[in-house]
């Protein structure tokens, strides 16, 4: 008799557990708004997907800080939940179907455009296919060109500068640097480090005839180890620059591997201001090492000092320091979408998305609605020693930061389009 009451009273906990999100619900708390970011937490760029993660969080806790979104329903929190990709396209598109059936109405994804293209294309089919549970795409990180040019979509948003964006503000530097002869182009072999080379080859054509390419080479994605051979190639070409996209180990190890061997030339990167780039180049790297961002810890302006500081706060560890501007603007967007829809379908929200306008401790961009490319100023850094004036921060403890040389505006860096959107009728 004792264990039978037992087990009733147990029934009835479970039931009672079970019925609690419709209790709530029925008082008048609508459930959390699921956004799921579906990134590489393990494999060769999991040091990026962490990255990722704490600038995603950082910015959910602000809204959430401040009461949620406004829905017809009432006002409802945000909930972010994790999937990991490994850095794979078939585990990212599972881990699509995973979040899409736990909920989730919109997908954060940036660390690989490859990953990114069979995104949109399996978020057009399920849109196509099941209006009821449409979702959206935010692109934070994922940048060749083609996502909103050939491949946009009406589900996908990017929120960072696209790669020839990227490099026209690097070669905005490059071609005012007479010293330059020769270059080395290095890229990772996939769709974006394809994109990279092509673009810095159209640009040099164009901006610096002048400038001689003494090498033009693609290698594996992150899955060289040793990168020896290829520091070698480029210090025998007699190079004076490298310009690359790579990002992760593959940059790390290879600014490594170019100290090692005596390279004495500068690199024009998309990511040299992280993850561990400064440190594996140190003293070499000062006035050397050059990088294009949406925003960098040393704009001279005292509201993005602030956010700064409001960011080392909430990550004291030298080694979690990476903050990503455009990430916040990203979040802040998408709450401002969700209130001015009143909803967080998909359908009512793209439309307010694709005209979002922010503003965030001084930095600011806004949606083109015409191929969802976001448009926001651009800055150029060159690495040197903290404490040297304009480098009042450092990076990841190493003792070097950036000092910003050349600021483009948004109308500055806006590029034509060739997007032909289709939008649901």
């Amino acid at each position: 008799m004792q264990a039978k009451n037992l087990r009733r009273g147990v029934l009835k906990s479970l039931a009672a557990a079970l019925c609690l999100p419709a209790l709530a619900l029925a008082q008048g708390t609508p459930p959390m708004v699921k956004i799921a970011v579906i990134e590489g937490f393990s494999g060769g760029n999991a040091n990026g997907g962490e990255a990722v993660f704490r600038n995603l969080v950082w910015a959910v806790e602000r809204v959430n800080q401040r009461g949620g979104v406004k829905t017809a329903e009432g006002v409802r929190r945000l909930a972010l939940e994790r999937y990991d990709s490994k850095g794979q396209t078939e585990e990212a598109l599972s881990a699509l179907r995973s979040a899409i059936d736990d909920g989730a109405r919109f997908i954060l994804q940036g660390n690989s455009s490859a990953v990114a293209a069979a995104i949109i294309d399996a978020i057009n089919k399920h849109n196509e296919r099941e209006p009821g549970r449409r979702v959206l795409f935010l692109n934070y990180s994922a940048v060749d060109p083609i996502l909103t040019n050939e491949k946009c979509s009406y589900w996908h948003f990017r929120f960072d500068a696209h790669a020839d964006m990227r490099m026209t503000a690097l070669m905005s530097v490059l071609k005012e640097d007479r010293a330059l002869k020769s270059v080395y182009l290095l890229g990772q072999d996939y769709s974006f480090g394809q994109a990279v080379l092509r673009e810095a080859r159209r640009q040099l054509g164009a901006l610096r005839p002048d400038v001689q390419i003494v090498g033009d080479e693609l290698h594996p994605l992150l899955r060289v180890k040793d990168f020896s051979p290829y520091a070698t190639k480029i210090k025998a070409s007699g190079a004076d620059a490298v310009i690359t996209g790579n990002f992760s180990n593959d940059l790390t190890l290879l600014v490594k591997a170019a100290r090692e061997v005596g390279f004495d030339g500068k690199f024009y990167t998309f990511y040299g201001n992280a993850l561990g780039a400064p440190a594996a180049l140190g003293e070499a790297g000062v006035g050397k090492v050059l990088a294009v961002a949406d925003w960098l810890p040393n704009v001279a302006a005292a509201q993005s000092e602030a956010f700064y500081q409001a960011f080392r706060q909430r990550y004291p560890k030298p080694a979690d320091d990476y903050v990503h501007m455009r990430m916040q603007l990203m979040i802040e967007a998408l709450a401002q979408a969700i209130d001015r829809a009143g909803s967080v379908e998909a359908g009512a929200v793209a439309p307010q998305l694709e005209r979002a306008s922010v503003s965030f401790f001084g930095q600011g961009g806004s949606m083109r609605a015409a191929d969802h490319q976001f448009q926001q100023s651009l800055v150029v850094g060159v690495m040197d020693r903290q404490g040297t004036p304009g480098v009042k921060f450092d990076v990841e403890g190493s003792g070097y930061g950036f000092r910003v040389v050349k600021t483009i505006a948004p109308a500055q860096a806006e590029m034509p389009q060739s997007c032909k959107m289709v939008r649901p009728s």
